[in-house]
């Protein structure tokens, strides 16, 4: 299968088997294709088949693209699921539905800036370094109940926790640390898995895949 709309129901059907197998409902989550690098003419491949989110990491790149896409499907909703510089929040504001990948107390007040001027407010998963990589952005395990406070004090409606589980370890105790860590400070949303292994994340509790390469063609 290697059109747009194949490629699609094969991963649609994929949050659906793997729903099953946990005893949820596959409506729970949400399929983000991870359009960023992918030329419009693919992207509109998706949205002519019924794909509605997307996500992107860049935000200037995300500005070069979205506003005519935009044009012809307004009811899409664009992730940002990149780590995000403070000094873009404004644009990011003005651009993004969600941000993924909120992770520090500068972002934060900079979203909060920016959408108080704009006078709009994206959705926000806090992003966790679940696997405590120096690398990685990423709110440290230890700070997380605080942050998650700040963010609760904020404007800014907090959709879940996101993370990026360590890459060569089986990703599975990543993802069910992720959502233990939902069920202690009672958060509802989970921004996890991808390509490889969205369907492990799905059995254990994400209600929002970001999946790139599956969905497009090379």
């Amino acid at each position: 299968m290697t059109d747009a709309p194949s490629r699609l129901q094969q991963i649609r059907d994929g949050i659906a088997a793997a729903a099953r197998v946990a005893r949820r409902d596959a409506d729970e989550v949400t399929l983000v294709a991870v359009s960023k690098t992918r030329p419009a003419e693919q992207i509109a491949e998706l949205m002519a088949a019924g794909q509605r989110d997307f996500g992107e990491s860049r935000v200037q790149e995300a500005q070069a693209k979205w506003p005519q896409l935009r044009a012809a499907y307004p009811d899409v909703r664009l992730h940002c699921i990149g780590r995000l510089q403070s000094n873009k929040a404004h644009e990011a504001v003005e651009l993004f539905d969600v941000v993924h990948s909120l992770d520090r107390t500068s972002l934060l007040d900079g979203l909060v800036q920016a959408g108080e001027r704009i006078g709009r407010f994206p959705q926000v998963y806090v992003q966790v370094n679940i696997g405590e990589e120096k690398q990685k952005g990423g709110i440290a395990l230890d700070e997380l109940p605080a942050f998650l406070d700040q963010v609760r004090a904020s404007p800014l409606p907090l959709a879940g926790l996101m993370c990026i589980p360590p890459a060569g370890p089986e990703p599975a105790p990543f993802f069910g640390l992720l959502a233990k860590l939902a069920r202690r400070h009672d958060v509802a949303g989970l921004s996890m898995g991808m390509s490889g292994d969205y369907r492990a994340a799905v059995m254990l509790g994400a209600t929002a895949v970001r999946v790139g390469t599956a969905l497009f063609a090379e």
